[in-house]
């Protein structure tokens, strides 16, 4: 039975989450954890998104924050499209909550209605990245040279799924 999750707009109370996943074993395939000054001025950036649009969302299941999910703009290879990513907390991994939470945020995505394509970009190295983007729907593309953070080149799987399908 699939997981059920819900999602709510990411608010100033939800610091601790950013903070949670902002360990290295959360961070691995990022480039590491942010400095605090970094995770302050996403937690800046977050707050200021509007949830009808694109933005970020604390993922709940049964009710508890469970980890983060968003969607934004993005220009990618001459496209507008939608760019999503994910961090599910450690003790919550392993119960299908992403897969849940990224099918969640598409709809969200495709009730925008302002972008064609969502994409993921999971690094090569990260199979449980790769696997939920696979179980939520997204066709995969190709591996692509991709830099996050800023400065820091890493080697992503593009995954993409049509919002108009």
């Amino acid at each position: 039975m699939p997981a059920k999750v819900e999602l709510r707009p990411y608010a100033e109370g939800d610091f601790w989450l950013l903070e949670r996943n902002n360990a290295p074993e959360m961070t691995d395939h990022l480039g590491g954890p942010e400095t605090p000054e970094k995770l302050a001025q996403r937690h800046e950036r977050y707050l200021k998104l509007d949830p009808a649009g694109a933005g970020m969302f604390v993922v709940l299941a049964e009710g508890e924050p469970a980890g983060l999910i968003g969607f934004w703009e993005k220009e990618w290879q001459g496209a507008e499209v939608f760019e999503t990513g994910w961090g599910i907390l450690p003790e919550m991994q392993g119960r299908g909550l992403a897969t849940a939470a990224a099918v969640a945020v598409a709809e969200r995505a495709r009730a925008v209605g302002t972008r064609r394509y969502l994409h993921a970009y999971p690094s090569i190295d990260h199979p449980a990245s790769n696997a939920i983007c696979r179980k939520a729907g997204f066709d995969f593309l190709a591996a692509v040279d991709f830099e996050y953070p800023k400065g820091n080149p890493i080697r992503c799987n593009d995954w993409r799924l049509d919002l108009r399908a």
